[in-house]
């Protein structure tokens, strides 16, 4: 499951690099270059979600999944494809519930609070994480969150109220 805003350069590389057995859903987040029709033409089933923002895109991806596993990834080539079977390969072998792609060389990246509020809702249900190393590459484009001053911004006060517990109340 990829969340997308205005990643046609990057969706090529991406979705051409996805292993046998994982299917790609995009989830357009408004996108104004092309990504959904590019998308689209390389196989990935293609997801529109109107309401703006990373958990948004998020949510809709995993509501139109059909399958028992879920892989959530930036669709800005930052993550490396091919390593999908080493993040869900201990939730297939039943070792965990929930695993995360530690990104190596990479620096404590302000994202949305989505993704941390994943991890808090596991690890409060008792689930069993687990973490395996993944490569971390330079991205495709700018960020759309810690590439702006609004967006840090924005993604600092969603990790606040995620780590207060008022998660959902933006």
């Amino acid at each position: 499951m990829l969340p997308c805003l205005n990643e046609e350069a990057a969706l090529p590389w991406v979705l051409g690099r996805m292993p046998d057995g994982f299917h790609p859903i995009v989830v357009d987040n408004g996108s104004t270059d092309g990504s959904a029709r590019v998308a689209a033409k390389l196989g990935a089933t293609v997801v529109t979600e109107p309401r703006r923002g990373f958990g948004a895109a998020c949510h809709a991806g995993l509501v139109a999944a059909t399958t028992d596993v879920v892989c959530f990834m930036d669709a800005d080539a930052s993550l490396d494809p091919e390593q999908l079977p080493l993040v869900a390969g201990p939730v297939l072998a039943g070792e965990a519930e929930l695993v995360l792609g530690r990104r190596l060389l990479g620096p404590g990246d302000r994202r949305c609070g989505y993704p941390l509020e994943m991890v808090l809702r596991a690890a409060s249900a008792g689930w069993r994480i687990g973490e395996v190393e993944v490569n971390y590459l330079a991205r495709a484009g700018r960020s759309k969150v810690t590439g702006t001053v609004r967006g840090t911004l924005r993604a600092i006060g969603d990790m606040r109220r995620v780590l207060a517990g008022r998660e959902g109340r933006a």
